[in-house]
């Protein structure tokens, strides 16, 4: 940017003096990753430093000068005894009716660049920095009307100066400091609207020259450098998934193992296995022993990946590291074992069942006890195969105890009552039908002591984590709920492993049957053509479903019903990138519809006294519906049918009068 030009636009602002601070470090001092509040000049007047900002060096012997733009990065380093000023400013522009000044400021932003030289003329620009600071402690109207003269006094020298010796000013590098900026705050709600406010750009502009520059949006760039820590610690620590997750910014673990996938081709859980398997292959090519620094989990002695179990259990448990509880299982399931094998009365009779004919088979396989003439009890020989994504497995014929993990719904609806659940929100749909069941923890970490004490004869897992977990307590079948798979399939193999297909084709058609029909009530109402928003969050930001397989009513309203969001985000649906969208309370009306569905839970903001949320439409209009999170949160069929009947109803409450 030409100096002249510079200096015109230093013409039309208006000037605030944030703050002023006088600072001695002592030999060897350093001050690290200090942001800039605001704009900004460093002017160093004794001793020797090392400045960087925003990774460029500037070496201070005496008098320098550096200015810097908010947001950028400060670090010194005194080699010996160091004072320096900081002195910290807002502009703001006032260019009224003047379309080349505004273009100028726009494609330059003179605040927020970067310049640094050695005044030849030193004490001129000293007097007036120390005649701020004297003022600024005791600062009142009069005393502030002197401050803003003096800092014109200031300014006035530097650019004389700047004149003089030819000294040139250059853009900072916008990239560097949006990039800088998620490394140091990934942890944090970062959007692009609070991207760009940090970086005092507006968030258009802000994306384009970070995808002319990077080739990607700064929020996937957000995204990359989240899942590179999460992998970081995957690899490195035993940290369980929701504190990884909450680590690298994301509240709900389920979608951050949909993020982690997306960008990984793996889940968390199998990354870490194969980084780990890497690793100790690469460290330690000639394996002698299993016990080793950084050599990852312990594995089984024989990898029974196939998971065939026969209906009396046996077999080793993986222990859960730096905790007690896998001994407890261990110990737990070895005194199991030896009661079993006390209470068989016979020598000769087996603790295998023996492997039974498939489905297909007119009879069933007789167990080695029967071979031998002995007398095998029905639940001993009443077993079947049960092809799954993780290889075949033997189930009971007729389960009595069965573990459910998140597909609670599905099996309730069935008419299978458990004997253990992972935990059941407030408000869910089958609330009260499980009741009185064994709760085991958050669906992705369950309590294996407390699966182990139920003795189940049956796990049903949603994710290959907690397979891994529970696997060898009982057989137990992987059945992933979500993106790929439908409740069609989900539901059919449910059917197949509880031997209740004609049950499912049942409640799958009656389930398509009130579908259509809701959709005809809404069409006959005038509403089935109006859009529809589904968000979470509060005051600070929203989060937009963009996903018919994000539960929240999303497969209902998207999927089922086939009723269509704005198009800013019906087109991120139809994409099939089932990215939701975090935006800002000021943006929030670009993306509401004519309907809009919203998560309540306890604690959450109250927003009937916020302005730009009574701006929207559909909540001037009374089209704004709170559903339960409770019930909104699961996708199983039973959950379904009664969001279903909930979302249909408030829709036609809002309908058109006629």
């Amino acid at each position: 940017m030409k100096l002249d030009e510079h200096i015109k636009l230093w013409n039309q602002a208006a000037i605030k003096i944030w703050d002023i601070r006088h600072v001695v470090m002592q030999p060897g001092e350093l001050l690290k990753d200090y942001l800039l509040p605001s704009s900004g000049f460093i002017y160093s007047v004794r001793g020797a430093g090392l400045l960087e900002l925003d990774g460029d060096e500037h070496e201070a012997q005496r008098f320098h000068i550096l200015h810097g733009g908010k947001g950028m990065r400060l670090d010194v380093w005194a080699e010996e005894e160091f004072e320096y000023y900081l002195l910290l400013y807002r502009a703001v522009y006032a260019l009224p009716g003047n379309k080349e000044l505004a273009r100028l400021m726009e494609r330059h932003q003179p605040f927020a660049l970067q310049y640094g030289f050695q005044p030849q003329e030193p004490l001129p620009l000293l007097r007036p920095l120390d005649l701020i600071r004297k003022a600024w402690q005791q600062a009142d109207d009069l005393d502030r009307i002197q401050i803003k003269g003096l800092f014109y006094q200031f300014i006035h020298e530097l650019l004389r100066q700047m004149k003089t010796q030819g000294i040139k000013v250059s853009k900072p590098d916008l990239v560097t400091q949006a990039i800088r900026y998620m490394e140091d705050h990934f942890q944090e709600g970062i959007t692009l609207e609070t991207l760009g406010e940090k970086l005092n750009y507006s968030p258009r502009h802000l994306s384009m020259r970070f995808k002319e520059h990077t080739g990607a949006s700064p929020i996937h760039y957000l995204i990359q450098i989240r899942v590179k820590r999460a992998a970081e610690l995957l690899i490195g620590t035993d940290a369980a998934l929701n504190e990884i997750a909450l680590e690298v910014g994301y509240a709900d673990v389920y979608y951050f193992s949909r993020i982690f996938k997306k960008h990984t081709g793996l889940s968390p859980v199998r990354f870490q296995e194969r980084e780990r398997n890497k690793r100790l292959s690469e460290d330690r090519p000639f394996i002698l022993a299993e016990i080793s620094i950084g050599t990852g989990k312990l594995r089984r002695y024989i990898d029974n990946r196939d998971n065939h179990y026969q209906y009396k259990r046996g077999g080793s448990v993986r222990m859960k590291r730096n905790t007690t509880s896998g001994l407890a299982i261990s110990l737990l399931l070895t005194l199991t074992l030896l009661l079993g094998a006390c209470s068989s009365g016979t020598a000769n009779t087996s603790t295998n069942a023996g492997a039974a004919a498939s489905p297909s088979n007119a009879t069933e396989s007789a167990s080695p006890a029967q071979k031998d003439g002995g007398q095998a009890s029905p639940a001993e020989a009443a077993t079947r195969i049960i092809s799954t994504e993780k290889g075949d497995v033997e189930v009971p014929a007729e389960p009595k105890r069965v573990v459910v993990l998140y597909m609670l719904g599905d099996v309730v609806a069935m008419g299978v009552k458990p004997v253990g659940v992972s935990d059941v929100y407030e408000g869910a749909a089958f609330e009260q039908e499980l009741a009185g069941i064994q709760t085991l923890g958050k669906w992705f970490e369950p309590n294996p002591e407390a699966v182990l004490a139920l003795d189940p004869d049956l796990i049903i897992t949603p994710s290959e984590e907690t397979y891994n977990m529970l696997r060898d307590i009982a057989p137990t079948v992987f059945i992933q709920p979500f993106n790929d798979k439908t409740t069609e399939s989900r539901m059919n193999m449910l059917g197949k492993v509880f031997n209740k297909e004609q049950e499912v084709k049942t409640l799958l058609e009656n389930f398509d049957k009130k579908v259509e029909e809701s959709k005809e009530k809404l069409k006959a109402a005038g509403v089935y053509d109006k859009t529809v928003s589904i968000i979470e969050g509060g005051k600070k930001e929203m989060s937009v479903v963009a996903s018919k397989q994000f539960g929240r009513g999303s497969q209902i309203i998207y999927e089922y019903l086939g009723m269509k969001a704005p198009k800013v985000i019906q087109d991120i649906i139809d994409s099939g990138k089932g990215d939701n969208q975090v935006v800002s309370m000021e943006v929030l009306p670009e993306y509401m519809g004519d309907y809009i569905f919203r998560s309540s839970y306890s604690g959450m903001d109250d927003l009937s006294e916020n302005t730009i949320w009574n701006s929207i439409p559909a909540v001037k209009e009374s089209r704004y519906v709170e559903i339960e999170f409770g019930l909104a949160y699961y996708s199983d069929i039973y959950s379904m049918n009664k969001q279903l009947d909930f979302i249909v109803e408030k829709l036609l409450e809002g309908a058109p009068k006629a």
